[in-house]
């Protein structure tokens, strides 16, 4: 048995890792910088160790379509995002089905673990793969899902001692599916009887977060408007023994603030317009908004001048402890405070400077700000190394807003 992994990111890399611990894997991207680091021991995701990469004994790593034409197990994790018009963009994983369409053979299975809706993998990727082997379905090749549960940052869940869900096209498959699955996770597999009710379950599971998010998101603007602190009430609430702990905050990255859109997508396409779900994905998506235009109105009632004032916003990466910046919505804000006429500086340890200049057009500061430079301080991502700050330096003059509720309440003017 070989396999060959689609897409090293975030999803893809820790996945090949596991696997080349055990079988003969073929780690594919057609990013060759990337392939190049990743041969040199280096993961700028900072997701696989160098030690863990070198501990993948018979993983191996190309950008050309020719190595992996000897597997026989394919793992699709390429990325799933939206377009301009928050519709589903399969373009990656349509030119991944077709360049796993090039090399299939007779008996070869096809996994997906990218984010998708429902029916996608059977409706869109399986007439691709159709189209450029000559092979059909279910005779010929077959294919199973198992979702992915990464968490970019995040070193208490990996992958494997988080639960992977399993399918396959036919029963004797999705057994086979869930074998392979069961031999690198050690947290254990759930069989779904169905690749659609596996596809369901993934794209709901990030729904389910984005409505609870948005429903603490919707209190802060109403307890901005009532003058009470939010997170105080949450911790009152949260006194309760069953009130879940959500926070408010900026809601972006490649899965919380993307896969709705998936669901959504499918739900209108069969005639059902998903009102809770589309209503959620706008109230997170303003948030970026009711911060700055909230910084805006602060500034004003310290006797600031708006325009041509200066803003420091701690933190672009989508989450904390994670270089990821993808999707992240903390470019909502700094987008809304260059609106007013602020002039916006951006720090963070984490992010990779060149990411930052190339998706978002931003130079970020290189070293440790000097906060008496700013009229306005946005904390916007809990980085470990904000915690540490001397914020003692901040003027009592200048604006302090607490996205994330980790600065000491007597520095802060407004928390989320």
């Amino acid at each position: 048995m070989t396999l060959c992994i689609i897409g090293l990111g975030y999803v893809g890399l820790p996945l090949a890792v596991e696997f080349g611990k055990k079988y003969d894997t073929i780690g594919f991207d057609i990013n060759a910088t990337r392939i190049e680091e990743l041969k040199r021991g280096i993961d700028r995701t900072l997701e696989v160790s160098s030690e863990e990469l070198q501990a993948a004994k018979n993983l191996s790593f190309t950008p050309s379509i020719e190595d992996i034409k000897k597997a026989n197990i394919y793992i699709v994790t390429v990325p799933t995002p939206i377009d301009e018009h928050k519709n589903p963009d399969l373009t990656p994983l349509i030119m991944a089905s077709r360049t796993v369409g090039r090399v299939l053979k007779r008996g070869d299975i096809v996994i997906y673990e990218s984010t998708v809706f429902p029916g996608c993998t059977e409706e869109v990727c399986v007439p691709e793969l159709e189209r450029e082997s000559g092979l059909k379905f279910n005779e010929d090749f077959f294919c199973g899902y198992s979702p992915e549960r990464i968490n970019p940052g995040d070193k208490k869940h990996r992958l494997p001692n988080i639960k992977k869900v399993t399918s396959g096209s036919t029963p004797e498959i999705a057994t086979k599916v869930d074998a392979l699955y069961k031999s690198i996770i050690t947290a254990g597999t759930h069989l779904a009887p169905s690749i659609k009710v596996a596809e369901a379950a993934k794209v709901i599971e990030n729904a389910q977060r984005d409505i609870n998010i948005a429903f603490v998101n919707e209190l802060a603007l109403i307890f901005d408007k009532l003058n009470i602190d939010t997170l105080d009430v949450l911790e009152a609430a949260g006194t309760k023994w069953n009130f879940l702990p959500f926070r408010p905050g900026l809601v972006g990255g490649h899965c919380i603030g993307v896969d709705p859109y998936y669901l959504a997508y499918k739900a209108k396409e069969v005639g059902y317009h998903p009102q809770i779900i589309l209503a959620g994905r706008r109230t997170n998506d303003e948030m970026g908004i009711f911060v700055a235009n909230k910084v805006v109105k602060l500034l004003i009632h310290k006797d600031h001048k708006v325009k041509g004032s200066k803003a420091l916003v701690l933190g672009i990466t989508f989450k904390e402890n994670c270089p990821d910046i993808r999707n992240s919505r903390v470019i909502d804000v700094i987008r809304e405070l260059q609106d007013f006429g602020i002039t916006v500086d951006v720090y963070d340890p984490w992010a990779d400077k060149e990411e930052v200049k190339r998706e978002y057009d931003i130079e970020l500061l290189q070293n440790e700000p000097n906060f008496a430079d700013y009229d306005s301080i946005v904390l916007a991502v809990a980085h470990e190394q904000f915690k540490e700050l001397d914020y003692s330096a901040i003027p009592h003059s200048s604006v302090v807003f607490d996205i994330k509720g980790v600065l000491p309440r007597n520095l802060v003017d407004k928390r989320l």
